[in-house]
């Protein structure tokens, strides 16, 4: 096994370790591997950002006479006069700038996607027509764009529409459409939470999985030797730790 291999098993698992102490109190351990993932996060974008700047500015520039990329290099340097008070005005037309392009690229976006896609579903047909006028329903599940689908779709839209629609006073059918709203509003909610609880699952067995891979003879026991350690400086710790003092009558 190469040796940058090994190292690279021994730091993930150092520090996976060191992270999951947290579980047990706030500690060195973990104050180490939370200070070095926050110094290297500020070290990587600081030098991805000095790349950036000579890979797509000064290079294009200087190389290859491209005067028109100094626009987006004048925006930047207005918005740094942000930290000059006498000038600090200068700044508001970059950010009008940055905010206006942002929330026209932005807005179009989200029309198409959350509601010209939501109206699309909504208005599809119940029922799919044949070749003579054949009317024939389909309840394929499994199938988007099935008439059980498209049903489920336009009472679960057309119910939820009426539980925010406070014109009027919920009662009679208006009641029902509107309880019915809030089951399918809380459907959605938990379908939403689970898929976020899965994706934290999911981060969570990796973790473990690489735990056990490095646990493994070819990476030298990562796993077993870095846990032993960590239990020890854990324990060496807890025995170090002055104790509280006696509370005065």
């Amino acid at each position: 096994m190469p040796f940058d291999v090994v190292l690279g098993a021994w730091v993930a698992v150092g520090l996976t370790l060191f992270i999951f102490t947290f579980l047990y109190e706030d500690n060195p351990l973990f104050k180490l591997a939370e200070h070095l993932y926050v110094g290297i996060s500020v070290g990587y974008t600081i030098v991805k950002g000095y790349e950036l700047v000579f890979r797509l500015i000064y290079d294009p520039i200087v190389d290859e006479g491209e005067w028109s990329r100094l626009i987006p290099v004048g925006i930047g340097i207005l918005m740094l006069t942000r930290y000059v008070p006498k000038i600090a005005w200068l700044s508001r037309i970059a950010f009008a700038f940055v905010v206006g392009v942002g929330s026209g690229l932005a807005i179009p976006r989200l029309i198409s996607s959350y509601i010209l896609k939501q109206v699309e579903d909504t208005v599809r047909p119940l029922v799919s027509v044949l070749e003579g006028g054949l009317i024939r329903p389909t309840f394929d599940i499994l199938n988007p764009e099935s008439s059980l689908n498209s049903l489920v779709i336009l009472i679960g839209v057309m119910s939820v529409l009426f539980y925010f629609f406070f014109s009027i006073e919920h009662r009679g059918p208006v009641k029902v459409a509107a309880r019915t709203g809030i089951f399918f509003l809380m459907l959605s909610f938990g379908a939403a939470f689970g898929y976020t609880v899965m994706a934290r699952m999911s981060l969570l067995i990796g973790r473990f999985r690489d735990l056990i891979e490095f646990a493994r003879p070819e990476y030298g026991r990562a796993t077993l030797w870095l846990l032993a350690v960590t239990i020890v400086i854990l324990v060496t710790a807890a025995f170090r730790r002055p104790s509280a003092p006696p509370e005065q009558e």
